[in-house]
């Protein structure tokens, strides 16, 4: 509901002090494209556009603004990608694929980024530096990740953390007498 692709059936979703279950189709689609970023667990890059056109595609849907090829490059340049602008998403490391991605989330400067699995296609090793890359993104642009996945640890000190746990929500790590034990 937080991404604004299912509605409530009860209450009221609200993200910058904006009632967004009052918007029609249309509005919902341009308030998610500038306040919402999504980062996937599958990059879903598209293969046949380069690294920077990627990236640019949330711009180009809202409408190009005149700074946004320098901030794509700007952004490609944080998350260490420098050198791979102008090559073929499918030319690129799944580790790789992912950083463009938090960059294509990040290009619009969103309220939110969503991240769903961001590390679950990726090996332990790149999975740390996609976690470590998105903990100093949020520092260093003051920008807040919503991040869901089945493997906290990975993602150690974090500013916080709801836990669901067979329909229920906890704040912090789930509580001790809902855990199950194997028999």
């Amino acid at each position: 509901m937080i991404g604004l692709l299912d509605s409530p059936t009860i209450g009221q979703v609200f993200i910058d002090g904006t009632n967004t279950t009052s918007l029609n189709d249309d509005k919902v689609s341009s308030f998610r494209n500038k306040k919402l970023g999504f980062i996937f667990q599958f990059s879903n890059l598209l293969s046949d556009l380069s690294v920077l056109e990627n990236v640019l595609l949330p711009v180009q849907i809202a409408g190009a603004s005149s700074t946004a090829e320098k901030d794509a490059i700007d952004l490609l340049r944080v998350v260490g990608l420098e050198d791979q602008i102008h090559k073929r998403a499918n030319k690129i490391s799944g580790g790789q694929a992912q950083r463009v991605a938090i960059a294509r989330g990040l290009i619009n400067k969103p309220s939110i980024v969503l991240a769903d699995e961001p590390t679950g296609n990726l090996d332990s090793v790149t999975s740390q530096k996609i976690v470590d890359l998105m903990k100093s993104m949020a520092k260093k642009l003051n920008q807040t990740f919503i991040i869901v996945t089945h493997d906290r640890e990975h993602f150690g000190e974090v500013d916080r953390v709801i836990t669901i746990k067979d329909g229920k929500a906890f704040q912090g790590d789930v509580p001790s007498e809902m855990e199950i034990t194997a028999q």
